[in-house]
């Protein structure tokens, strides 16, 4: 009984063990899944502007994937980042893309409802990680 007990102890720990260790192992790519759910519908899976929303814009998104490229090989992070946020109009013109500064912070303020946060952090967060994402598609 005892041996028994030891056993199948042995084999939860070790079924923990490696539960644990494959969860560690799977990291959530941030960027990326912000890419999917705000920017692939125009601008495609890939980042070339091919995206199944295209056909309702009034006018064709970037190919996202050659902006370092057409800029002297450095991404315009600042140019991005103002544009990702809605700080500028000029560089979507009519601005057929969303603010998402603004939905981003009502996102945080959906999520943290009474509890302090910084909607400033929060926004940036979010960006940066769109914008890291942005960097690792552009072509060398």
């Amino acid at each position: 009984m005892r041996q028994h007990l030891k056993s199948t102890l042995s084999a939860l720990a070790l079924a923990l063990l490696a539960t644990t260790t494959c969860a560690q192992t799977a990291k959530t790519d941030v960027g990326k899944r912000e890419f999917e759910a705000k920017c692939a519908n125009c601008h495609g899976a890939t980042g070339k502007g091919q995206g199944p929303f295209v056909e309702f814009l009034k006018k064709s998104p970037p190919d996202l994937t050659t902006l370092a490229k057409s800029n002297g090989g450095i991404l315009p992070m600042d140019r991005l980042y103002q544009s990702i946020r809605g700080n500028t109009l000029a560089a979507h013109g009519s601005r057929d893309m969303p603010i998402w500064g603004r939905e981003y912070n009502i996102e945080a303020a959906n999520y943290y409802i009474d509890t302090p946060y910084d909607g400033e952090a929060y926004v940036r967060a979010r960006v940066l990680a769109l914008l890291e994402y942005i960097h690792r598609l552009q072509v060398k």
